[in-house]
């Protein structure tokens, strides 16, 4: 389950068992949509007999999206199941976000392409999802900060360059809930991947099993218990009023 600072819809799916969600995003939506439709085309020819269904804005119903996560076509054949600019509707991304583990657990693909994703919707998703990529425009504004850059770091125990992103973190408008909140994600990831042979025994997504595997070699198992129990006792105490959270995020950033 998703790490969360309070009970929200999106602390609510269910751990990662069988993800079929590959998420594509960002401002460069021509080459998100090619690759999107690569995908799907690379899927027919797998599977022939899968029948393809599409959700957008225009034609958006709760119901049927619950039908596509549920049922299969005849014969138990799966669908490919692709969903374009749905998040334009609030009510349709909150729906789609409280069904993110359904989602992950169903026998059928979905393939989804979004624009603007918030942070913490795409902490969410990256939860469940097989593959999450972001396509950003080359011209037009300076791209947005990207806060999992941080989790690298934190993974690496470089801890000169996780101060640095701690610090640019800050300066985009990053509040200490939030930066606590995805170096906590990664840490209990790490917990996870090490006491699992795979990623459905972790209980998280393969690439995100894969990278937690890969920094264990950076902590020893009694340290990550003692980060975990650091980073709940940090949390709780800068809500008491007893420590400033952004000050005590970096001090504990600088006993890496």
């Amino acid at each position: 389950m998703l790490i969360t600072q309070g009970g929200d819809l999106y602390s609510r799916f269910t751990p990662y068992k069988s993800a079929m969600l590959y998420f594509f995003y960002g401002t460069d939506k021509d080459t998100a949509r090619e690759k999107a439709n690569a995908l799907i085309t690379s899927l027919r020819k797998k599977k022939p007999d899968a029948e393809l269904f599409r959700i957008e804005p225009e034609n958006w119903n709760e119901a049927r999206l619950e039908e596509l996560i549920s049922s299969q076509g005849l014969f138990n054949h799966s669908y490919i199941v692709q969903i374009v600019s749905l998040f334009e509707l609030p009510e349709a991304k909150e729906v789609f976000i409280d069904k993110l583990g359904e989602i992950g657990e169903s026998a059928n693909i979905f393939i989804a392409q979004e624009e603007k994703v918030d942070k913490k919707t795409l902490v969410a998703i990256t939860e469940v999802a097989e593959k999450v990529q972001m396509f950003e425009s080359k011209t037009g504004k300076k791209p947005e900060f990207n806060i999992f850059s941080l989790t690298d770091a934190f993974g690496r125990r470089d801890k000169k360059n996780l101060w640095v992103l701690f610090q640019k973190a800050v300066a985009n408008g990053a509040v200490p809930e939030e930066i606590h909140g995805i170096l906590f994600w990664q840490l209990k990831s790490m917990l996870l991947a090490s006491n699992a042979k795979t990623a459905s025994e972790a209980g998280i997504a393969p690439f995100v099993f894969t990278k937690a595997k890969s920094f264990l070699k950076n902590y020893s198992e009694k340290e990550l218990k003692k980060l975990s129990s650091t980073f709940v006792s940090l949390y709780h105490d800068a809500h008491r009023g007893i420590h400033d959270f952004e000050v005590a995020l970096e001090r504990l950033i600088l006993t890496l």
